[in-house]
């Protein structure tokens, strides 16, 4: 594969922000990005004929090339102010601003000002009302799969090494840790589709923005630690390692919609994927990371695939991956705790396995995923489950007699499932970092 220079925007980065990217050699490619892929590779087996159309589209290894070497820049330039006000300092006048408005802080940095102004600035390609009605439709799996699923989708963070080593760094590898970030991310999903939580007032509105600071504190502290390879590992979370987080539900609808010959999303499902890119947008990336079509989308992700090295080692990957196995998500003194413990443990290592692994149980026991008879049955019961509470809910809403109940009694089921994920700070303690 051919070598090509940065894009200016990329490269730009040292001067403009010398307090994080002061050090960082922009000449170099990093071993993470798979410059020696090619279409024959044992590893692009499953996925020959999507690789290949990312193959024949050399522009779009081109985009996950600067996306793997490109932070936040705006958000960036808010952290840098670290040394100066102190990190907590920086997180209190940014839920000032998105409280009372950017106004209501005395002496607001130009930086915070810039950060609550950009996120304010909602893009032309973003249909607001789109993303109204898919945040409506995503309730539905937020109330009913997300609770099940969550930690499955969060271990397919770790089977990387040269994505995963941030977490490894920020002291992710606890019980108590893990099942913070676990709760977080639910937390931030969860919000993001209550009623007018993306609006500027909205608390799905202040949450994108605390994590994207708390995104840019780590890319602050690892790489002014001089522990962080960028020869190997590029950008500590980058936006190529954002993508999955925001769309793989989309990507996975999409790539499920393709192999059934449908190239277009139904109203419904592209309502769900524009909310989609609005919250990408709200977490800092840029539109050419961000696909319309079921193609587009499944394109992007399979670039991203493309260009990033395989890594598995135990130390990185498999710590995280323990860690996260052995975290207690949920009190179980009482029955249903128990029970819906059991489910949990079942259902997310079923959704871990069939959506990222591939159906490959013997890959997953060879990283510590169990999923024996008692974890198949419990995903059975689960999916059951979970397939009933959705039919309850979608016909229910569409019912003019109880509709006005059944929405009112969704909403309650995901107040209280914010309340059982805890407060979310979505910050990370720099004393826990492995930087000395």
């Amino acid at each position: 594969m051919q070598t090509r220079t940065y894009a200016d925007s990329v490269t730009r980065q040292r001067g403009d922000l010398p307090g994080i990217y002061g050090e960082v050699d922009f000449t170099v490619t990093p071993e993470r990005l798979d410059q020696n892929a090619t279409i024959d590779d044992e590893r692009f087996a499953a996925t020959r004929d999507a690789v290949r159309r990312v193959f024949d589209r050399p522009e779009l290894l081109e985009t996950m090339r600067n996306a793997t070497m490109t932070g936040d820049r705006i958000a960036d330039a808010y952290a840098a102010l670290i040394p100066e006000h102190g990190f907590r300092a920086l997180v209190e006048m940014l839920e000032a601003a998105c409280e009372h408005g950017v106004d209501s802080v005395e002496n607001a940095p130009r930086e915070l000002v810039d950060l609550i102004s950009a996120m304010e600035n909602t893009p032309a390609w973003v249909d607001m009302e789109l993303v109204e009605q898919g945040a409506r439709t995503e309730r539905i799996p937020m109330a009913t799969a997300t609770p099940l699923a969550i930690r499955g989708a969060f271990l397919a963070t770790f089977l990387n090494k040269y994505a995963a080593l941030p977490m490894t760094m920020t002291g992710t590898l606890s019980d108590e840790a893990a099942a913070k970030r676990v709760f977080e991310t639910a937390s931030f999903f969860t919000a993001t589709t209550m009623p007018g939580a993306l609006q500027r007032s909205g608390k799905g509105f202040e949450a994108a923005a605390k994590v994207r600071l708390m995104h840019s504190m780590v890319r602050y502290h690892i790489l002014n630690s001089g522990q962080w390879d960028v020869a190997t590992y590029g950008i500590p979370i980058p936006q190529a390692d954002q993508m999955p987080a925001g769309l793989i539900g989309v990507f996975l609808m999409s790539a499920q919609l393709l192999r059934k010959g449908q190239t277009d999303f139904t109203p419904e499902q592209r309502a769900s994927v524009e909310l989609s890119r609005y919250r990408c947008f709200l977490l800092g990336l840029p539109k050419d990371l961000l696909g319309e079509t079921p193609q587009e989308i499944v394109d992007l992700l399979i670039a991203r695939h493309v260009s990033l090295r395989e890594g598995y080692d135990d130390e990185t990957c498999g710590a995280l991956v323990r860690g996260t196995m052995d975290a207690d998500l949920f009190d179980t003194s009482s029955i249903t705790g128990r029970l819906h413990a059991w489910l949990e443990n079942g259902f997310s290592k079923f959704v871990l396995i069939k959506s990222f692994l591939g159906g490959d149980t013997a890959r997953a026991a060879s990283i510590g995923i169990t999923f024996g008879p008692a974890e198949k049955m419990a995903a059975g019961v689960a999916a059951g489950t979970v397939a009933l509470k959705t039919m309850f809910y979608r016909f229910g809403l569409r019912l003019p007699l109880v509709d006005g109940y059944v929405d009112a009694r969704l909403n309650r089921r995901l107040a209280k499932l914010l309340d059982m994920y805890g407060h979310a700070d979505f910050v990370t303690d720099a004393d826990r970092y492995k930087l000395h």
